[in-house]
């Protein structure tokens, strides 16, 4: 038996679209634990496209922003998995080819949606698959390290992300009435994946936060598969409810003092201090 103890477990993992996605290394690192991992893509067009990287997994078809896509999801599982163990939900989508960057002009149907599919989307779930999750189970949904800070960038997909912190918080709670199934985020960093590159402004915040890190190098996506596997496994059997910040230490050193002698070099010269 392995630390993680996660031989014979099978897990959903919710959001590859390639192998840069966060849901990929994920379940790489579930299936390098022994775990049987259940992919779930949003369209037909997208399972082929992942045919060569996900040959011989089991790959279903599902557009969380439908319910009875959800609940099929959950009946084509029953016979095959009638006991799942865990859910990644690693879904977030904003459309930023219509927003102008200035957050307060963002359009209603647009925050509406990117709410509904990185949000709403994880309570439909969780309800859809209560009957099949094991008593012990465990949920956990990506996140990002901090949506108190207003990154100009990432627009109004933080405050998704920050309705969806509050709702692991909820769901935590009202599984608690029936089963011990835990929910959890993994609060992640600044990541090289292919979605964050559609993202306005990303690669400068991304170099500029590799440079916030405590050690000077930047988060990996391994990395945070590596915290999803800890929060799936028995051994964090403890943490629930919880967002579990994984930024190498980013958030405490933004008054670095390489990064504040660089971003006064312009606006305050040396001679003048």
């Amino acid at each position: 038996m392995s630390f993680l103890n996660l031989e014979d477990k099978t897990i959903v993992v919710f959001g590859v679209a390639n192998k840069r996605s966060v849901a990929y290394h994920v379940a790489h690192v579930l299936e390098e634990a022994g775990a049987t991992v259940i992919y779930s893509v949003q369209s037909a067009e997208q399972r082929e496209s992942l045919r060569g990287l996900l040959k011989g997994r089991e790959v279903h078809v599902c557009d969380v922003r439908h319910d009875d896509q959800i609940a099929a999801l959950v009946g084509a599982l029953r016979e095959k998995h009638p006991r799942v163990h865990g859910l990644v939900h690693s879904i977030a989508f904003a459309d930023y080819e219509s927003f102008s960057g200035v957050f307060h002009e963002v359009r209603r149907e647009d925050f509406l949606q990117a709410v509904e599919v990185s949000c709403y989307s994880l309570i439909a779930i969780a309800n859809a698959f209560k009957e099949v999750l094991d008593e012990q189970g465990s949920v956990v949904a990506i996140s990002i390290s901090s949506t108190q800070m207003a990154a100009e960038g990432y627009g109004y997909l933080a405050p998704a992300k920050a309705a969806l912190d509050s709702t692991i918080a909820f769901l935590a709670k009202s599984f608690s009435r029936f089963s011990q199934v835990r929910f959890n985020a993994v609060r992640a960093g600044l990541l090289k994946t292919s979605a964050s590159a559609g993202i306005p402004g990303y690669i400068d915040n991304y170099l500029y936060a590799e440079q916030a890190t405590l050690r000077k190098r930047a988060l990996t996506t391994e990395e945070v598969a590596n915290v999803v596997a800890f929060l799936l496994s028995e051994r964090s059997s403890g943490v629930n409810a919880q967002g579990i910040v994984t930024d190498c230490g980013m958030g405490v050193n933004y008054f670095d003092a390489d990064i504040v002698r660089a971003a006064v070099a312009d606006v305050w010269p040396a001679d003048q201090r």
